[in-house]
């Protein structure tokens, strides 16, 4: 077997037995790169030092994907857009921080949607990047390159960011596994902003129990960003291998037109819930249509303002290096704050994004967690964004309400189409800071179903 093929946790395992060494580990996982990288385009920036005394740490120096809007200390970030090009940031962000005081090493920089402006990676002004379950396919995104890389072993374990689908909706197209934290459990402070009020870093594995272990060393208070919580942290590995026994789950989403190919396929996978013991109930949820037209209202808001400081006089080049899609998004937003416009756009937006929290609340008080599809269906063949200009929006459809209400929300996959090597994934959901629901109904899926490849394999 390959070391690069290992989970986060089996290489953990192996590397405290003294079975295997983390150099060999990272030998797999550098040799894969150098074979893979050049077709699939997951890596922009990869990183030549490695820390060997970082074997006494939680993470021991086993490698570790970084979205490229990640700030990086002496190793470049660009956000996926040449205004970027050549910058070298002088600190790490806080979760990169975290992150290296635990022992990861960070493989390298992953390719994304330029600015994270996207859901395909087609954005990315230095190509897209390719699915490794299938080639012709794309990945997803904003976070396309990280979950690639995971699913193409080319690193242990990734990092990624959700703004309205960006962590779980790659996940779903990769046949990985994405944990969207509650808004605020994970520090922002370091990364380069998209839209400040949903943003939420999080971890893309390939496992429910890897992103717990990442999640635990990521997660907490940061006096650099406000808006995170100072509420104690849950070790999410105590919610893995618990019985659901006697849990509701509310199903969403699955009679709204356009899914009547991936029904069937969702009701018969959900059953697994019900074999170990939760009560399942299909549930009304407010149409996740409407949350289109908000989501592109207050994201292009928060958009015109953040993308504001970037002039080229402090770092990168000048405007002139934004991409057609980082444009559209700064017009579109500027008017909708405009003097006279912000009242009948953007502050509706806002109310009706008060209204979906509401509505969740409602389902939360009856439900403990909520399911979902995690994506309208599998993943879309190259080149599939080309004139649409809300192909975005579209495909996160059924993920962006609840990023927009901060809910913590997990990707796990729940089938592979056996002819294209395709995955679709289910969304589970839970109130806020129930990350460990969400861990604790995953995990107890994966382990009962037989869509893990990783599993699988070993």
């Amino acid at each position: 077997m390959n070391l690069n093929h290992l989970t986060l946790k089996n290489a953990l395992d192996l590397v405290a037995k003294k079975q295997v060494t983390v150099e060999e580990i990272n030998h797999d996982v550098d040799k894969e790169i150098a074979k893979v990288n050049d077709k699939l385009n997951i890596y922009l920036t990869l990183n030549p030092e490695k820390n060997s005394s970082d074997q006494d740490k939680p993470l021991k120096g086993l490698p570790i994907a970084v979205k490229d809007n990640f700030c990086t200390k002496n190793l470049r970030t660009t956000a996926s857009s040449t205004l970027l090009d050549n910058f070298i940031p002088q600190f790490d962000a806080t979760v990169v921080t975290k992150l290296k005081n635990a022992g990861g090493h960070i493989v390298g920089k992953t390719n994304m949607d330029a600015w994270a402006h996207g859901s395909s990676t087609e954005t990315s002004q230095y190509g897209r990047t390719l699915n490794p379950r299938n080639t012709d396919h794309l990945p997803g995104g904003s976070s396309g390159g990280s979950a690639a890389a995971v699913a193409s072993d080319t690193c242990l374990a990734a990092l990624g960011t959700e703004t309205a689908g960006s962590i779980r909706q790659p996940a779903a197209w990769c046949g990985v596994v994405g944990l969207k934290p509650t808004y605020g459990r994970v520090s922002r402070f370091g990364i380069v902003s998209m839209a400040s009020s949903t943003d939420s870093p999080g971890p893309i594995t390939k496992t429910v129990e890897d992103s717990a272990i990442l999640f635990n060393l990521i997660a907490g208070a940061d006096p650099r960003d406000g808006t995170t919580s100072t509420d104690q942290v849950p070790d999410l590995t105590k919610s893995l291998n618990k019985s659901i026994k006697g849990l509701k789950i509310g199903v969403i989403y699955l009679d709204l037109p356009g899914l009547e190919k991936i029904k069937a396929i969702y009701e018969q996978e959900l059953k697994i819930f019900e074999t170990l013991g939760a009560k399942v109930e299909f549930a009304k949820a407010m149409d996740p249509k409407d949350a289109i037209s908000v989501y592109t209202i207050v994201q292009r808001g928060e958009v015109s303002s953040n993308l504001g400081r970037y002039t080229g006089i402090r770092y990168g080049f000048d405007r002139s290096h934004f991409g057609a899609e980082a444009k559209r998004r700064i017009m579109l937003g500027t008017y909708t704050l405009s003097k006279g416009y912000a009242d009948q756009y953007y502050t509706l937006a806002q109310k009706v994004r008060t209204l979906f929290i509401q509505d969740y609340q409602r389902l939360f008080s009856q439900y403990d967690v909520l399911v979902a599809p995690t994506s309208p269906g599998f993943a879309k063949k190259i080149g599939a964004t080309k004139g649409e200009a809300m192909f975005g929006e579209l495909e996160d459809m059924l993920v962006e309400a609840s990023s927009l209400s901060g809910f913590p929300g997990l990707n796990v996959p729940c089938f592979r189409d056996e002819k294209t090597n395709l995955y679709l994934g289910l969304n589970v959901m839970a109130p806020m800071w129930r990350e460990d629901l969400v861990v604790q109904v995953g995990d107890a899926f994966e382990k009962n179903t037989k869509w893990n490849s990783w599993r699988q394999e070993q």
